[in-house]
């Protein structure tokens, strides 16, 4: 035994040693090179820049060619392709003075040309496995495509659907949303930064932007410092515990100063107290914006981002054309601009680009890494694991392979709005649509009807508002009432109607915010007139965010949620439908009853005058119309098959500080059909110096049940995973009780209780 630790000890220390002196040999390098450059170079570095292409603001660089050849340029985004990317590449490498590589990046935000789920349904999946799976073969395609910087993961917590960008994360809850953070860095960045399949991940928006204030993109962001380290903070610091590259800051302010000119923010919390050795890149044109924040003009706001910790600039080019003359007068120093420009190349050394800077060009790869029959096929069973099935009455799913269907509805035979928001690179093309995907599934012994039923839409200003990057929400020529009376037929004709309704692609994500939540009023009256038939309805929803759906809950024969699926979503929704692959996928955000609710979420803390699920009572915490509780609460989804949950074993009911317990559940699958269930955990600190939420998810295991097995499912818990930041800001664990809940969500669990000791 001795030896064999004594191997790890010297196998490890051989491993410190390497990547010191590989560390060592960068900083020599790196340091030879900046003696040669010029102020102005330096400068040059800090700039990113875009000729067009996946753009999020009103500005686009200019003159950018000889702004490359006069070393004035340290990254390009928003061009892909290897020969496109070879030739901007040529121009620095070749045209400049100092022959400084650029890095090129881009919005790899779910999949790069084989579109993955949104990430809000991706991280509905559970499978941790699964999602780094999915960030691995963006990586593998947008390297295959030259790029070697993505944008992603996006790690905001999110509790108001009203936020477009909702669609972007990982949902509601600190600790899933870290765990996927870290399997998402994984997945793009690999074991080895330098070899021409991997690329540098940016987690952001660093930081809080998830709680903007009535869920509008861009807005205010306020709150204690007790919520941001307990319930907002977590994902960003797992991502770089986890060795993301990059860092991008936010749009919103934090205690007052916007996040791209916060030096707490930026350079206390991020560098000081987390270790962050990576660049920060400010998001779109966001150091210009602090002029709008009322921080002074153009020099001086991007005098305090350079001294906050920031260092590049993306599209604003704010620190090339005014750091200069701030150094001149003393408000920056040559050391900080030194160090940004020394962080930019330290990301260019380690991903080889010195040594190789056209290792992202290699078109033959191209040709065989992208959209492969590989890729498109894990798509699909990515997505078909994201599904989340809200309603089964009667087991209406899965579908019978005879018979007739009726398929309506506006995103039916929608090609354009498969891929879902901030699929840049997503071909709509080449996705396949639900009525393609029934089609394939049901096999020739089934009738297929269509009828389009509803525009998605009938709001004009609402159409012209989403259709700004394309006709996502087209306006059919024929009036809605000819347009019900088609659907009504074919459903007439029909066993059972297959009506797939919600959004369009780009009601959610970037300046997509909305106010109403609820379906368009063209595809709820066609779901009216629908429901009169009397036939049983399957709603299949598209959406990017929770929506409120009282009356589709109460109306609807079943709810399957497909968020917004990718490239093979449809193929999948037709796998899920006709029962190939029972649906497995789990909320991560709460669905409310009502935009009014918002924000309702899993883990809120109790009040003074709780309410208690009992009927209503006058001076509680509740409302006069409707629940407290969500229509749809965090964790929950169905299956074609059941589950029983026996009570909660504890292998103690004491627990001491640096010790742990285990909490077992014997899970039972009760229906006649496999499945996989998604065991969840919860605790809650009963007593506390501060206020403590009502339940805290703290893990989590899938586990695959045929029909009528069971399994015990054992979670264990260490004193450690009881601590949170108390009012002082320091991560303790107190002392006390605390109560254990294990369930299929977080609402429906089994409870069991410990104590803390000293």
């Amino acid at each position: 035994m001795k030896k064999f630790f004594l191997f790890f000890f010297v196998l490890g220390s051989l491993s410190v040693a390497a990547q010191t002196a590989s560390d060592t040999k960068m900083n020599t390098f790196i340091s030879t090179l900046m003696k040669k450059m010029t102020l102005d170079e330096k400068i040059g570095q800090l700039n990113l820049v875009t000729p067009g292409g996946a753009v999020t603001g009103s500005v686009v660089s200019k003159d950018v060619e000889s702004k490359i050849e006069n070393g004035q340029v340290g990254g390009l985004f928003g061009i892909t392709g290897p020969e496109k990317i070879r030739q901007a590449q040529e121009l620095a490498v070749k045209n400049s003075r100092l022959n400084i590589p650029l890095f090129f990046g881009l919005d790899v935000i779910h999949g790069h040309k084989t579109v993955m789920p949104i990430p809000l349904g991706l991280s509905c999946s559970w499978d941790l496995e699964l999602i780094e799976k999915s960030a691995r073969i963006a990586a593998e395609e947008a390297t295959a495509d030259g790029l070697n910087w993505a944008f992603s993961p996006m790690v905001d917590i999110a509790r108001d659907p009203r936020w477009g960008r909702i669609a972007e994360g990982s949902g509601e809850d600190p600790y899933l949303g870290s765990q996927i953070a870290k399997a998402m860095v994984r997945g793009y960045q690999g074991t080895d930064i330098s070899k021409d399949n991997t690329l540098i991940a940016c987690v952001k928006h660093y930081a809080l932007y998830g709680a903007a204030e009535g869920g509008r993109d861009y807005n205010t962001v306020d709150m204690s410092k007790v919520r941001m380290y307990n319930e907002y903070l977590p994902p960003y610091k797992a991502a770089i515990e986890a060795g993301v590259g990059s860092i991008m800051s936010s749009f919103n302010v934090i205690d007052g100063i916007p996040a791209s000119g916060n030096k707490w923010l930026l350079t206390e919390l991020l560098r000081n107290q987390w270790g962050f050795k990576g660049l920060v890149v400010s998001d779109y044109t966001s150091i210009n914006e602090m002029m709008n924040h009322g921080l002074g003009d153009l020099q001086a706001v991007s005098a305090l981002s350079l001294n906050a910790g920031m260092d590049m600039d993306m599209v604003g080019e704010g620190f090339l054309t005014t750091l200069k003359k701030s150094l001149q007068q003393g408000k920056v120093t040559l050391q900080q601009i030194e160090t940004a420009c020394r962080r930019i190349l330290e990301a260019k050394y380690r991903l080889g680009l010195f040594e190789d800077p056209y290792r992202y060009c290699n078109e033959e790869r191209a040709k065989s890494v992208i959209m492969s029959d590989a890729n498109r096929k894990a798509a699909r069973e990515v997505a078909a694991k994201s599904f989340v099935l809200l309603k089964n009455n009667n087991q209406t799913l899965p579908l019978k392979k005879s018979g007739t269907i009726a398929v309506v509805g506006p995103l039916a035979d929608s090609r354009r709005n498969m891929l879902g928001t901030w699929s840049v690179s997503g071909d709509f093309d080449k996705a396949v649509t639900v009525l393609e995907g029934i089609k394939s599934a049901a096999g020739p012994d089934t009738k297929i009807l269509f009828a389009k039923g509803a525009n998605l839409t009938n709001d004009a200003n609402l159409a012209k508002h989403t259709n700004v990057f394309g006709m996502e929400a087209p306006m059919d020529g024929r009036s809605p009432e000819d347009m019900i009376k088609e659907a009504v037929d074919a459903a007439a004709q029909s066993d059972v109607v297959v009506a797939v309704v919600g959004e369009a692609a780009d009601m959610t994500g970037e300046a997509s915010s909305m106010a109403n939540i609820d379906l368009q009023e063209s595809q709820k009256e066609l779901l009216k007139a629908l429901v009169k038939t009397g036939k049983p309805i399957v709603m299949v929803l598209y959406n990017g965010r929770p929506m409120t759906l009282k009356w589709e809950s109460d109306n609807m024969a079943a709810i399957l949620d497909v968020w917004f699926g990718g490239t093979e979503g449809g193929n999948a929704v037709g796998d899920v439908l006709f029962g190939k692959y029972s649906p497995s996928g789990k909320l991560t955000t709460s669905f409310p009853y009502s935009v009014g609710q918002i924000p309702v979420y899993h883990s809120m803390l109790n009040t003074g005058r709780p309410y208690n699920h009992e009927e209503f009572a006058k001076f509680k915490s509740n409302y006069l119309d409707i629940p407290n509780e969500p229509l749809y609460p965090f964790g929950f989804g169905l299956s074609y098959t059941s589950y029983s949950y026996s009570d909660v074993t504890l292998s103690g009911t004491s627990l001491k500080m640096g010790q742990s317990i285990t909490a077992s559940v014997k899970v039972t699958n009760t229906g006649a059909r496999d499945g996989v269930e998604t065991v969840q955990l919860y605790i809650r600190d009963v007593v506390g110096s501060i206020s403590r939420p009502m339940k805290e998810l703290k893990g989590f295991k899938k586990v695959a049940l045929k029909a009528g097995e069971s399994q015990t499912v054992t979670f264990t818990i260490s004193s450690n995973d009881l601590k949170f930041y108390n009012n002082a800001l320091k991560f303790v664990n107190e002392p006390g009780d605390y109560k254990i809940f294990i369930g299929g969500n977080s609402v429906d669990v089994k409870e069991a209780s410990f104590v803390l000791g000293k």
